[in-house]
């Protein structure tokens, strides 16, 4: 297994440009009440910087690996949907949504289905209706059905990032463990985004949903580069 200080000094120096766009928006924290195609730039450019993180991999790696592609595939679906967001309030929250959940699908299939782990997916399952049944009596219109499976396709993707990490087999990676804070993370920002909308004002929400979202988007992306960092450390040993 490659170990997590090996992890570092190969992909820490990719994803400087990340880190200094994140510090960017949280020091720039432009308001949202006035949304712009800058606004927009400056939300979007830590997942544009994790696209140039997995392309800096070769267009080889993304090709051979279907899982890096996916994720990458699924960066650039959340990078539009965060554009749309910066506009929820002039009608494009839906429109972000569908992005978003696509995005779900394609980190899904990154992930695979095997190992199966229903146990995963029966907590997981458990955990996305106990949300959803406290959510539902503040929903209305098409958004009593739209957030149910908006939540059913973001609890899959959280049961197939638990599940590949296999910490009971002792088989799990720090890649795979990442993936799997990563699924958590995103499901933390996501349920911040419906309490705040749907319920009630979240203290802090929107440093809460960013920093949870941008940790999230990271460590997927991470757990993308597993088998390259594998193949790195069998060559050099």
């Amino acid at each position: 297994m490659v170990s997590p200080v090996t992890v570092v000094k190969s992909e820490g120096p990719k994803l400087v440009p990340f880190f200094k766009a994140t510090c960017v928006y949280f020091v720039l924290w432009l308001p949202t009440s006035s949304p712009s195609w800058f606004s927009a730039l400056i939300k979007c450019l830590p997942i544009f910087c994790l696209w140039v993180f997995l392309l800096a991999h070769g267009i080889n790696f993304l090709v051979s690996h279907r899982s890096a592609s996916r994720i990458l595939a699924g960066l650039i679906f959340s990078a539009v949907g965060d554009a749309f967001l910066i506009w929820q309030e002039q009608g494009y929250f839906i429109h972000g949504l569908l992005m978003f959940a696509i995005t779900h699908i394609l980190y899904s299939s990154a992930f695979g289905m095997k190992p199966l782990d229903l146990k995963a997916g029966l907590l997981m399952g458990l955990v996305s209706s106990s949300c959803y049944a406290f959510l539902y009596s503040y929903l209305s219109g098409p958004f009593t059905y739209l957030v149910a499976v908006y939540i059913a396709l973001i609890g899959f993707m959280g049961w197939r990032a638990v599940a590949g990490m296999q910490l009971c087999n002792d088989l799990w990676t720090w890649t795979k463990l990442s993936a799997c804070i990563g699924a958590m993370l995103f499901m933390v920002s996501d349920l911040t985004i419906a309490l705040n909308k749907f319920c009630f004002p979240v203290p802090y929400s929107r440093f809460i949903i960013m920093a949870t979202y941008y940790a999230a988007q990271m460590l997927i992306a991470l757990s993308a580069v597993e088998t390259r960092d594998e193949e790195d450390f069998r060559k050099r040993s």
